[in-house]
């Protein structure tokens, strides 16, 4: 079923109503209604989405208002968005509305989060939810005070009569929870009459975060649960020949060591004293499969592995540029943690995943358990820019519970997630343009990368993963490098010229708006300007960057204008985050941040060497422009990192006189 021909049906007692709310094909009644959910009261349940995300509205006698949301908080703030979506819907106060985060099901639906698709998922079903529900609170009050359902109003998390009576929704809970027909349309509201989406929101979790209430992996306390650290080979894919452990099993505190896949696993009752222990160990190891590797032999194997180019087009002229990007390690700023609780016939454990549902699919799997029998418990996650898709140290974790035969905190350390964990693939492109009759006729763009399957690039034991915006954020800025030297090749203005490739109007809207009055404008030597544009999940984005290359060594990026344009805005605020974020992800890949190997091992540890954008490096003046649309929203997540990217990659070019080829471009020129 399309997932925006969302279904909603209500939980009763008895029976289960179905609407199409929708004007979709109205759905015959059906009897003998499931039990609530797990976890909840019957008569807190006021309404149930059919839709795959499989949504359940609780208003509770305290008068909160609470949905158990199937996604990830990593930061990206899904539980406000979320959480307004359900406020504008039910006029119930922000303040009242609590988005929890769902355990893995295990009855299916949708639980993934990434791809910049949790807003456009779940708009429609969180709205169609609340509109049910906020359709049976009325009829509940409108029965008991025996006045038409039409007369009443809801506000402020209440139902209003006209003559001044109110009634909380936590009083009216029970009698809706079996209402089966509402007396009054269970319909979204228009955009028209929306007054809490589109309005700047502080999160919902804005005091937790800055106050340290905020519940993290490594916050838990489960019963028994003590400190594990992994004792990891310093080249990829090595492997035990020999332990020695006396030494780390007679220091204070250690309570076990065991082996699993990865390494030797390390149990304290401190994690102090875990380290401690884990660098004590004599640990002999194989030199893996990549030792004689670097990153010089990588990326030619990667050169190497380009198909031919094409024949260009008759008559055409060729501006090309070949294209390397480097590694570049997620680094989010909370370590991965698990909390695993492993027992000869069932297993608990606990940490953020994007992936839950397959996490404790493969969790069962390690364990030798039924997957029935393991339950996952998704915690939020301090970032994760696609880290969290993956579960390896969720599966450490109940590896080394099920071995020592207890609970236990798994911990990786930033060197441990660095150096073993996974990271965005090296990539080489070779872009080509074909220009005729002072047009691009034709654009080629090869590329090959590590581990993305036969015949697209290298086959190599490196652990790779989705970083974010994926493919784009290289592919993007390549493009957008060479349309700049097309542009200058011809003789035209940059901005001028990349507006007769674009055929969206969004996309010449947004572009039209981070260069009015600012494109071309005077600077000193060895500044430059430079503008990138990017389409993907729905969405259209332009940026403008200005760089100060004086020091070519040591370039600052001192200004930044995006323009987005994401269809319906949830928060606007939220939205400036994500882009805020993005810029820094965009100028940390182009100017300062990648991953080296060095036989077979990973040359940076923590962020002394790994050059992620600081503050210092940060833009003195950044302004984003919001574009209004009446459209159904679009992604915004990873939007931004494409286009900031080549921005500052052609501000650098204009600036230096040079043509950008190697990424980040510090380190290369450096080296």
């Amino acid at each position: 079923m399309d997932r925006r021909k969302v279904v909603v049906y209500a939980l009763s007692a008895s029976t289960l109503t179905l609407v199409a709310p929708l004007g979709i094909r109205r759905l015959a009644e059906a009897s003998s209604a499931p039990p609530p959910p797990a976890g909840t009261r019957r008569s807190d349940v006021v309404a149930v989405g059919a839709d795959e995300e499989k949504l359940v509205l609780e208003v509770t006698p305290a008068n909160t208002v609470r949905v158990k949301l199937p996604r990830a908080e990593v930061g990206q703030g899904i539980t406000t968005a979320v959480a307004m979506m359900i406020a504008e819907e039910l006029d119930a106060r922000l303040a009242d509305v609590d988005i929890p985060l769902a355990d893995a099901r295990t009855d299916g639906g949708n639980q993934f989060t990434g791809g910049s698709s949790s807003v456009s998922s779940l708009y429609d079903p969180a709205r169609h939810l609340a509109a049910t529900a906020r359709a049976r609170l009325v009829t509940a009050a409108a029965r008991r005070w025996h006045l038409a359902a039409s007369t009443l109003k809801t506000k402020d998390t209440m139902v209003v009569a006209p003559d001044g009576r109110t009634a909380t929704f936590g009083s009216l809970t029970a009698a809706a929870s079996v209402i089966t027909h509402p007396d009054v349309p269970a319909t979204p509201k228009p955009a028209s009459r929306h007054r809490t989406i589109g309005r700047p929101a502080t999160r919902i979790d804005a005091r937790d975060l800055v106050t340290g209430k905020a519940t993290y992996a490594g916050d838990l306390s489960v019963a028994g649960a003590k400190p594990a650290v992994v004792a990891r080979s310093p080249k990829l894919g090595g492997t035990i020949i020999s332990v020695d452990d006396a030494r780390a099993r007679a220091m204070p505190g250690v309570l076990a060591i065991v082996r699993i896949p990865s390494g030797v696993a390390v149990i304290a009752e401190t994690f102090h004293h875990a380290f401690q222990a884990r660098d004590a160990l004599k640990i002999k190891w194989s030199p893996g499969p990549i030792a004689t590797l670097s990153d010089a032999g990588i990326r030619s194997r990667l050169r190497a592995a380009l198909p031919p180019p094409s024949a260009p087009p008759r008559g055409s002229s060729q501006v090309q540029g070949e294209f390397e990007f480097a590694f570049v390690s997620h680094a989010p700023m909370e370590v991965l943690t698990a909390v695993a609780d492993v027992r000869a016939d069932r297993a608990e454990v606990w940490f953020s995943s994007q992936t839950p549902v397959e996490a404790a699919q493969s969790i069962a799997e390690a364990v030798r358990l039924p997957a029935r029998a393991v339950r996952v418990h998704v915690v939020r996650g301090g970032g994760s820019f696609g880290r969290r898709l993956n579960y390896d140290a969720a599966i450490e974790a109940a590896l080394i519970s099920k071995a020592a035969r207890r609970p236990v905190k798994l911990m990786w350390s930033r060197a441990d997630d660095t150096r073993h964990g996974r990271m965005r693939p090296v990539a080489y492109r070779r872009v080509r343009a074909s220009v005729k009759d002072g047009r691009i006729a034709r654009l080629d763009h090869d590329a090959t990368s590590v581990n993305e399957g036969p015949g697209r690039g290298l086959d190599l034991p490196i652990p790779m993963g989705a970083w974010r915006s994926v493919d784009s954020g290289t592919s993007r800025a390549a493009e957008e490098i060479i349309l700049d030297e097309v542009a200058r090749s011809l003789h035209k203005d940059e901005v001028a010229f990349r507006r007769t490739t674009l055929h969206s109007a969004a996309a010449k809207a947004v572009l039209d708006k981070v260069t009015a009055g600012r494109w071309g404008r005077r600077l000193p030597a060895h500044w430059g300007q430079g503008v990138a544009v990017h389409e993907e999940y729905g969405s259209f984005l332009a940026c403008l960057a200005e760089i100060d290359a004086t020091d070519a060594r040591n370039p600052r990026v001192t200004a930044m204008v995006m323009a987005v344009d994401v269809g319906t805005v949830i928060n606007p605020r939220g939205l400036e985050a994500q882009l805020m974020g993005a810029a820094m992800d965009g100028i940390s890949t182009i100017l300062y941040a990648g991953l080296h190997i060095d036989h077979g091992a990973v040359r940076e540890s923590t962020f002394a060497d790994f050059r992620y954008a600081r503050q210092r490096q940060s833009p003195l003046e950044l302004k984003i422009h919001i574009m209004p649309s009446e459209r159904a929203p679009g992604g915004a997540g990873e939007l931004g990192v494409p286009a900031t990217a080549g921005a500052v990659a052609n501000a650098y070019a204009r600036a230096t006189g040079t043509k950008p080829r190697r990424f980040p471009l510090i380190t290369s020129i450096v080296s």
